[in-house]
């Protein structure tokens, strides 16, 4: 084992995933982004999951990290369907 498990995506690959879904030059906080990062969290925590079946401590954070995107994507598709199409299409999301 590696000594523990840390929750925090590496920052390259943070900055991999705002690059790739920003939506200008210097954004970092559009609701694109924000649904971007909060997905990569939740695929990884996916992973810990697979090993760690018992951690619930970790489990309730998922629960609020997938509630935070659902918001997040609710206010996108409320506010601008065609930028919410897009983001779901390039994620994957089953929705």
């Amino acid at each position: 084992m590696d000594g523990g498990f840390v929750m925090v995506m590496k920052k390259d690959r943070k900055g991999e995933v705002v690059n790739l879904f920003r939506v200008h030059e210097k954004d970092t906080g559009s609701p694109e982004v924000q649904v971007a990062l909060l997905s990569e969290r939740i695929s990884g925590l996916t992973e810990h999951f697979k090993i760690h079946k018992k951690d619930q401590h970790s489990r309730r954070g998922l629960i609020m990290m997938v509630n935070d995107r659902r918001r997040l994507l609710d206010y996108l598709k409320g506010n601008a369907p065609d930028r919410y199409s897009t983001l779901v299409d390039r994620l994957g999301l089953r929705r």
